[in-house]
């Protein structure tokens, strides 16, 4: 790359990681799809992209640990359940044909946003809910399930993962945002990176621009969802799906 492409691309990066850090994910539905229109395969933009995104879960690391947000026992579920999904979509990714993969993203992606926005009062306040044994197991499904599409499609699964703590653990947005920032952005996606990284290769030069663009992004992102409301976070959820997944379609 010149530099004038790498400029591009950490310009990308950055709003990329600071609109994920704010809305509760989505880094990927607009770094992703660059990295593919910048000409690397599926397989190669996916695992650097995955590379990348570890530095998003580190900034905004920073700033949420700050806060003293998480709840321990709740953290400990979304690994436990979340890390075997990624692990098994990351292997199984690679063999699905590209335009299948992106096809499917983006309606995934765009069905989010409609969701949030026909539920108007959805993550507004944190409704915490008693769940007994079938329902941590439900909630523990959905999050396997949202581990392997975050293993094999990537892009906007953080998404996911905040719309099902919003819906099924009762939590605003504000709170949903950063068990996903940290959890998902360091943990799941570290492990995608690990296991896509020994199955495929990854554009080591495109890297350092990468990662200044996730760690700077992931921080400034994760401070503005702090002293905003959570309404501010549903509309920035809701503008991102379904602008990004429209684009991934068409």
């Amino acid at each position: 790359m010149d530099w004038t492409e790498q400029v591009v691309l950490l310009v990308a990066s950055l709003v990329a990681n600071i609109f994920s850090a704010f809305a509760g994910g989505g880094a990927g539905l607009i770094q992703f799809p660059v990295l593919i229109f910048l000409g690397l395969p599926f397989g190669v933009a996916l695992a650097t992209h995955k590379v990348a995104s570890v530095a998003l879960g580190v900034g905004a690391t920073v700033r949420h640990m700050k806060e003293g947000s998480l709840e321990r026992k709740l953290a400990l579920r979304i690994l436990a359940f979340g890390l075997p999904g990624v692990v098994l979509g990351a292997a199984l990714i690679l063999r699905v044909p590209d335009q299948w993969a992106q096809l499917a993203l983006g309606l995934l992606t765009i069905g989010l946003g409609v969701y949030s926005m026909v539920n108007t009062s959805l993550g507004l306040e944190q409704i915490p809910r008693e769940l007994g044994p079938m329902g941590n197991l439900v909630g523990g499904v959905g999050l396997f399930v949202i581990g392997f599409l975050n293993g094999s499609l990537s892009s906007g699964t953080g998404l996911f993962c905040t719309l099902w703590l919003v819906r099924w653990y009762g939590l605003d947005y504000r709170r949903a945002v950063a068990y996903t920032l940290v959890l998902v952005g360091m943990f799941w996606n570290g492990t995608g990176a690990v296991t896509l990284g020994m199955l495929s290769e990854l554009k080591w030069s495109w890297l350092p621009v990468l990662l200044v663009g996730s760690l700077v992004g992931g921080y400034i992102g994760a401070h503005w969802s702090i002293i905003k409301g959570n309404r501010w976070i549903k509309r920035a959820f809701e503008m991102v799906t379904i602008l990004v997944g429209l684009k991934l379609i068409f």
